[in-house]
């Protein structure tokens, strides 16, 4: 043991700092989960709201501490489910959202003065952040007891994910507007969790999650300053999100690796003097792009240690996904079994019994100093392009994923990476292969979606709508924030629709590089 200590580099001490302090390397709070669990915050939404909602509440009564929400791709991309581009996709991925009754619905009977709510949504994130807020308004709970975060996370959709609307421009416009907007009015919500999830899951490396996650951030900080925010006052409230792939200690290192680039980035390049304002909090998901149809049960081990991975490395809330997920939404059963790998993980394995158990392994520490010098050199490169939206718009995310991605299905195709049950140890007649049930969707539902948002629109005061809606249209040419434009569009039963609608005949849709 002496001689592995003796490896460390002399400021290795240093370097660790203590829980709870800069540079946050062991954590960002002093005593963590002895005080307090992680959030367990598994991912749901599909078909209709009534039906999102029956799986919240059950996931609720098995011990869930938060939600996050899953939206349908045209809810992602801001269309009704009457819009043609919406055919085939209504409720599939996500749940349908396209009024304000459908968001009361989605979350009736869960008071949001209680309940922490996570919303995957970006483009779009200022609307559905807005149809919440008016759901907690008529639950009576005021703005500042609600708690939650939205992704708001524009520039990874388009190099990683590709629900964009908006121009960068514009959509950067959106995403300070909500900082903007929650400092003033919603100091508990979380305004942007920052995803190197998606990245990740697009092919990226550990490195390079981690690079161009952190590139993103400085983005958005950037343009928060030159709106004239102050950074201690918006920058408590941004979060993180990242994949625990099936590497534990890489995972593990490459969370606090994460942690301590981000203090130095905050306290020296953008002087910001708050130690909430330095600290990385993060969200993690277990890694669904490493999940394989064949021997789907095989996924519940691979989900178990990569949830370790992300306890090891401090996550503040974990999403496990379900062993059916490379087939199909996760069915009640796949959902609770997920749920449950984290109670075991947090009441039974011991991990939870010490701070930063790994910390001042020779090994961790290796594999944490060699990621945050990768993600630093490629930093150092995006910083040379102009920073993260020049990068986006010359396509050096876009090569850079694709390349990595490429590198990691050859080594799997050749043998040299390991998939069980895929490349290797494979058994067409293992009982493993044997069919699982699967989550199906009513293929009914987009004509049900249809005539409900019909129906919503027959009983509205369509003058009033248009007022609201060309006020917010005479505002995006302008200047001001937006976000209470949206609210009062809203609150005179505009559609979700129709409000991006506006926006897009204003600004226009982005049109990626060729």
């Amino acid at each position: 043991m002496e001689g592995l200590f003796e490896s460390l580099p002399e400021d290795y001490q240093k370097r660790l700092g203590r829980p709870g302090e800069y540079p946050f390397t062991r954590g960002i709070y002093p005593r963590m989960y002895l005080d307090r669990l992680w959030t367990m915050r598994q991912y749901a939404g599909f078909s209709t709201a009534e039906e999102s909602n029956r799986r919240y509440r059950y996931l609720l009564a098995q011990g869930q501490t938060g939600l996050s929400v899953a939206f349908d791709l045209p809810t992602q991309l801001g269309l009704d489910p009457d819009h043609p581009m919406s055919v085939g996709e209504v409720g599939r991925v996500g749940v349908s959202i396209a009024t304000l009754e459908d968001m009361e619905r989605l979350f009736e009977g869960i008071p949001l003065d209680r309940v922490s709510t996570s919303m995957t949504i970006n483009a779009p994130a200022m609307m559905l952040l807005a149809l919440y807020l008016l759901v907690a308004e008529r639950q009576g709970v005021s703005w500042d007891k609600v708690s939650g975060t939205v992704q708001n996370d524009i520039l990874k959709e388009y190099f990683a994910r590709g629900t964009y609307i908006y121009p960068p421009g514009p959509s950067m416009r959106l995403v300070t507007d909500i900082f903007q907007f929650c400092a003033e009015k919603v100091p508990r919500w979380n305004t942007i969790s920052i995803s190197g999830y998606h990245i990740r899951e697009a092919g990226a490396t550990a490195a390079q999650e981690i690079a161009f996650t952190l590139a993103d951030a400085k983005a958005y900080v950037r343009a928060a300053i030159e709106r004239g925010l102050d950074v201690d006052r918006f920058a408590p409230r941004l979060s993180f999100f990242f994949a625990a792939h099936n590497d534990i200690f890489e995972e593990a290192a490459k969370f606090r690796a994460a942690r301590r680039l981000w203090a130095r980035i905050m306290r020296e390049e953008f002087g910001a003097k708050d130690p909430r304002s330095w600290a990385l909090r993060f969200h993690t998901q277990t890694g669904g792009s490493t999940l394989t149809a064949q021997e789907p049960l095989n996924n519940v081990v691979r989900t178990a240690y990569q949830a370790l991975a992300a306890v090891l490395g401090g996550t503040q809330s974990l999403h496990t996904n379900a062993y059916d997920e490379a087939l199909g939404l996760p069915t009640e059963k796949s959902a609770l079994l997920a749920l449950r790998t984290q109670q075991i993980l947090a009441y039974e394995s011991g991990v939870t019994r010490a701070i930063d158990p790994l910390g001042g392994s020779f090994y961790l520490e290796h594999l944490t100093d060699r990621l945050e010098r990768e993600a630093e050199a490629l930093i150092r490169e995006i910083d040379a392009l102009g920073g993260a939206v020049a990068a986006v718009e010359a396509g050096y995310f876009q090569r850079a994923i694709e390349e990595s991605a490429w590198r990691f299905q050859k080594e799997v195709e050749e043998g040299g990476r390991v998939i069980v049950g895929v490349n290797r140890f494979f058994d067409p007649q293992s009982p493993l292969n044997e069919p699982v049930p699967v989550q199906r969707i009513d293929p009914e539902l987009h004509e049900k979606r249809k005539r409900e948002v019909a129906e919503f629109k027959r009983r509205r005061d369509g003058e009033s709508v248009r007022v609201g809606l060309e006020a917010l249209r005479q505002a995006a040419r302008g200047e001001e924030n937006l976000f209470p434009y949206v609210l009062d569009a809203f609150r005179r039963r505009a559609t979700l629709g129709e409000v991006c609608g506006v926006l897009r005949e204003e600004w226009g849709e982005y049109q990626p590089p060729r």
